[in-house]
């Protein structure tokens, strides 16, 4: 059994969204602006991408 010992200055922040780091150069759905974009193989080889906010669906 192991047990994470806590640092001396006192437990891990809880990580939520709005503490995460943003990227500028991070992929955003445009239909709604999301950055919940998947990467995926399109028709005949490609790459599509696919917002698993909204569903938009583009290449």
């Amino acid at each position: 059994m192991s047990a994470r010992v806590p640092d001396e200055d006192g437990p891990e922040p809880e990580l939520r969204p709005e503490h995460l780091p943003t990227r500028p150069d991070a992929l955003q759905c445009p239909s709604c602006g999301s950055s919940n974009v998947a990467q995926v193989l399109g028709d005949n080889g490609g790459v599509s991408y696919v917002c698993t906010a909204c569903g938009h669906i583009w290449s």
